[in-house]
């Protein structure tokens, strides 16, 4: 038996509890692993609230949040090619096992080797924020010197855009509260608060000609706000709001395969990306890790410790 974190029903933090639970047995096309991190994603608690579907696998209640994981494969499910007992892997948990827990089941295809010389702490937060960066700005195709508007550029997925954008060799500018500020700009961004002022403005002042590129990671009124800013609407790209297409501006396609999070790690190894973690909790104290990304007072990435 494993102690593991999660949720008895959909609903608010109240649902949220720890429970003990035997091993999974990893399914076809799963492995399972000692966990050694779990990242902590707003996704997590869109989870929790019963406002995501199609991620729980079909397992009952109750259910271990989390996404994302790093840790060493234990056991290998059926029709499971590129892995080996013992290999330390991160990837995604997209059949319902949760990674807030000290063993889990991971989707295999969406599963990669950590490569020497990154740690288990950095690989954890790569399969959300890592390849989601990737995809926006494979996506968006911007040449070097084009400029860029990150809209929330403070969180996890926000300055991994803007680092990798920086090392594409574009002008990033991102918004974000007050508190954002120093994170941003010491990777090299320009910074507006959104809390200053008129932020439409402020980015006008910055690039009057309209942004090459805008990636929105708040969505509903902000982005509405920030969009007039696109010098093509079709270079809108949003991350979690999928009215986006109303506006002319498009969904990220995501790509969640062995091939992207290699990628990620790679460029995680080169420099081009370095995630910033901002908070590290036990298993024990996960309720605080969620809650401060529930209510949005965390920049960077914050992650649990495992094993």
């Amino acid at each position: 038996m494993g102690q593991a974190w999660g949720f008895g029903r959909y609903g608010g933090p109240e649902v949220q509890e720890f429970f003990e639970r035997p091993d999974p047995v990893p399914g076809r096309g799963e492995v399972l692993i000692r966990v050694t991190v779990a990242g902590v994603n707003p996704l997590d608690h869109l989870v929790r609230s019963g406002l995501v579907d199609g991620l729980d696998g079909g397992r009952p209640f109750p259910r271990v949040l989390g996404m994302e994981a790093a840790g060493t494969v234990l056991a290998l499910g059926e029709d499971v090619d590129g892995l080996e007992v013992g290999d330390a892997v991160f990837g995604f948990a997209l059949t319902g096992g949760g990674t807030y827990a000290e063993t889990t089941v991971l989707s295999a295809p969406n599963t990669a080797r950590i490569p020497a010389g990154l740690s288990a702490s950095v690989a954890a937060t790569l399969p959300v924020a890592g390849t989601t960066a990737v995809d926006v700005l494979d996506q968006l195709g911007l040449p070097a010197g084009a400029t860029i508007l990150v809209n929330g550029i403070g969180g996890g997925v926000g300055l991994a855009v803007a680092q990798l954008a920086i090392a594409r060799e574009l002008r990033v500018i991102g918004t974000g509260s007050s508190a954002k500020r120093e994170p941003a700009e010491a990777i090299g961004a320009r910074f507006i608060d959104y809390t200053a002022g008129d932020v439409a403005a402020a980015a006008r002042e910055l690039v009057p000609d309209g942004f090459d590129g805008i990636v929105d990671l708040v969505g509903g009124t902000s982005l509405r706000t920030v969009a007039p800013l696109a010098r093509d609407p079709r270079d809108i790209i949003a991350v979690g709001d999928m009215s986006v297409p109303d506006l002319g501006g498009r969904f990220v396609e995501r790509r969640l395969d062995r091939e992207n999070l290699e990628r990620s790690a790679q460029l995680a190894l080169d420099g081009a990306l370095a995630p910033v973690i901002t908070a590290i909790h036990p298993l024990s104290d996960a309720p605080a890790a969620l809650a401060t990304v529930e209510n949005g007072h965390t920049s960077g990435k914050v992650i649990i410790k495992v094993t």
